[in-house]
């Protein structure tokens, strides 16, 4: 099977399979809904940013891995209320953002990355705790 990460998700079972699927306007849903609120999972997805990230997310179940595929920009780790950046600006660069460490994302230009994200009780937040 081959597919591109631009419109399709790969989402990382418990017992390491992977399923592709499409990505469409109910895809965070139908996530929860049809593998467990994402109890055990990783997803696989490709994502593009011409604007800072709108939010800051944190994940309590396990690093996060975001992969550089074009462009620039800081991300941005906050821990023990002291902000860290990390500017990756040349493909291939990656950062790993600590499991329960908010992040976000400030572009520089248009940017578009890869995230290897373990998804179960992810938050978002205008502005972490």
């Amino acid at each position: 099977m081959t597919a591109n990460l631009n419109s399709t998700f790969v989402v990382v079972k418990p017992d390491l399979t992977a399923d592709a699927l499409p990505v469409t306007d109910t895809i965070w849903l139908d996530l929860d809904a049809h593998y467990n609120n994402f109890v055990g999972h990783t997803l696989v997805a490709a994502f593009q940013f011409s604007e800072d990230w709108p939010s800051w997310e944190i994940h309590p179940h396990g690093d996060e891995i975001v992969t550089l595929i074009s462009g620039d920009i800081d991300m941005i780790l906050r821990t023990d209320k002291r902000d860290q950046s990390f500017r990756l600006s040349e493909p291939g660069e990656f950062v790993i953002v600590p499991k329960g460490t908010w992040h976000t994302g400030r572009v520089h230009y248009e940017t578009q990355m890869i995230f290897v994200t373990p998804g179960q009780d992810t938050e978002n937040a205008e502005s972490p705790r």
